[in-house]
């Protein structure tokens, strides 16, 4: 019996003392207003000039977290702080359940506290879950690319289409948060990111250290397949394109902080003026079983991280997921943060199109389609990053690169879209839009479809803006319209009994004489290609 007693006490000892992981949500930000009055104390001015393209206002989640709060909590008795996030006004913490209990006791300015063990939460019993048993990692000239090894997953997206017109994401800003990059400065293969300039800077949010040409190669592999470049050898798919590269993911650890510090890497991103941020990261399971998700948590506004995720979407970046190497086993799902509606989720296909039996399936808990679209990852080329050589690997987490450099081409032809409308543009290029499946989503995108689709929509808003002066006209009028560029116009006036009268083909000046005509009222049709417009004329 004593024995007994003394391992029940010991058990109890154990509960008192475990270190839980745990968020602690803040109640307000005091000083809103003063951030919110002075934007650039927030972002970068790039940051706001993509905010303005799409319209998109600054809100209280922009605002840093409170420094005097963020300071009593780190200060508590028996607590760590490990993380922050803005966006979610939140910070991550461990401790023991009790003193991260205490938080909400002790300061006014708490609102909630989260655990990770969902069964410490005061909210309910968590779902039954289903585990995956291993964790997912997963304006320049013309070029005519010599693409050699990357020529299918290049080609497979028509990605030399928009590079042959001069489309190679210059002038876009990428992020990719990952687990290291060991060797990225120095790879022959990366050389020329590194002669132009074209790495801005990172982080390792994992050690706090700026040195990030380190940890996993992981994200050197995946850096490859969007800016690797050697002619005739490999050319990933956006290599002009310029880039952060951060450390989110704690290789030799499977734990909730990672879900943390990729929002903290995000909210960096955002903050630098980035466009695209590529993660071919996913998480469902942790070492602490007790901190794993469920299927039902992937609906994209249950785990942190797909929560943080959606709010990056709404500040006007786009965020590319590698959907997970889960397909062929009993979770078979997508993970986090690839289950947001804002996250652009990419799966895998193999070199003739056909879906890799390990791409990770959707629909979303809510039902919503997943992965959006496809690309190459199955027997894909990488660089490998001891060697410099290309050479063939599997996964989801290249994929996700692929199509981020691609997506970085087609929104510098077409820059005034926003990033809600690139990625349903690319969605409605893909084979399988109308017909949408669980493991292949929409389908194989079609970057050319996707460019002239908006290009001809384009054309078709520029000729709806077309007027003409002065109307009435004796003699010449006037076509004006609202770009700096001359379109090939195709003009024909009627008279009112539906007779054409005059006729102009391929008119590239925006003056024209109809002093031939007699006095009257007639109809002028102006169009290019499919789009047209019918403007009253009357003539004195």
């Amino acid at each position: 019996m004593k024995n007994l007693l003394l391992a029940v006490a010991f058990l109890i000892s154990l509960q008192i003392f475990r270190q839980e992981d745990a968020w602690v949500y803040l109640r307000n930000k005091p000083n809103s207003k003063t951030y919110l009055a002075a934007p650039l104390s927030m972002l970068s001015r790039r940051a706001l000039e993509r905010r303005t393209r799409q319209n998109i206002l600054l809100d209280l989640k922009d605002v840093p977290l409170d420094a005097a709060y963020y300071n009593q909590i780190n200060a508590a008795t028996g607590i760590t702080v490990l993380s922050k996030s803005k966006w979610l006004n939140a910070i991550h913490v461990q401790g023991t359940q009790g003193d991260i209990n205490n938080l909400k006791s002790n300061f006014l300015f708490v609102s909630q506290v989260e655990f990770a063990n969902t069964l410490l939460n005061l909210k309910g019993k968590k779902s039954e879950r289903s585990f995956q048993k291993k964790k997912n990692k997963f304006t320049a000239m013309k070029s005519n690319y010599l693409y050699g090894t990357s020529q299918t997953q290049v080609t497979m997206l028509n990605a030399d289409f928009l590079h042959r017109k001069g489309f190679t994401g210059a002038g876009m800003l990428i992020a990719v948060i990952d687990g290291g990059f060991p060797n990225v400065d120095k790879l022959l293969a990366l050389q020329r990111l590194r002669d132009n300039n074209q790495i801005l800077g990172g982080y390792d949010f994992v050690n706090k250290s700026v040195d990030f040409y380190t940890g996993s190669n992981h994200g050197t592999n995946v850096l490859s397949d969007i800016a690797g470049f050697v002619e005739g050898v490999f050319v990933g798919t956006a290599p002009d394109a310029s880039f952060y590269l951060f450390i989110s993911e704690d290789v030799n650890n499977e734990a909730p902080l990672e879900e943390s510090l990729w929002v903290e890497a995000a909210e960096r991103a955002d903050s630098l003026g980035v466009d695209i941020i590529n993660t071919s990261l996913g998480y469902t399971t942790f070492d602490n079983d007790n901190y794993s998700h469920s299927y039902a948590d992937m609906d994209g506004s249950t785990t942190f991280i797909s929560r943080g995720a959606e709010i990056g979407a709404s500040r006007g970046m786009l965020l590319v997921n590698a959907a997970g190497n889960s397909g062929s086993t009993s979770w078979k799902y997508m993970g986090a943060p690839a289950d947001a509606a804002g996250v652009f989720t990419v799966g895998a296909v193999n070199a003739v199109e056909n879906i890799a039996s390990f791409s990770s399936f959707g629909p979303t808990a809510d039902n919503r389609t997943k992965p959006d679209v496809l690309a190459h990852g199955e027997n894909i080329f990488v660089i490998d990053h001891l060697t410099g050589l290309p050479k063939p690997s599997n996964g989801t987490s290249f994929s996700s690169p692929v199509m981020s450099g691609v997506v970085a081409c087609f929104w510098q032809a077409f820059p005034n879209l926003t990033n809600t409308e690139v990625r349903q543009r690319i969605r409605e290029a893909a084979d399988r839009y109308n017909s949408p499946d669980e493991q292949y989503g929409y389908g194989v995108p079609d970057f050319k479809k996707a460019y002239e689709t908006v290009l001809n929509l384009d054309k078709e808003n520029l000729i709806q803006t077309i007027t003409i002066f002065p109307n009435p006209v004796t003699r010449l009028f006037t076509i004006k319209y609202s770009s700096t560029n001359m379109l090939e116009l195709n003009l024909k006036i009627y008279n009112l009994s539906g007779s054409k009268v005059f006729e102009k083909k391929n008119l590239k000046r925006s003056t024209v004489d109809i002093s031939g005509l007699d006095a009257g009222v007639y109809m002028l049709k102006v169009s290019h290609g499919c789009s047209q417009k019918i403007i009253k004329i009357v003539k004195n």
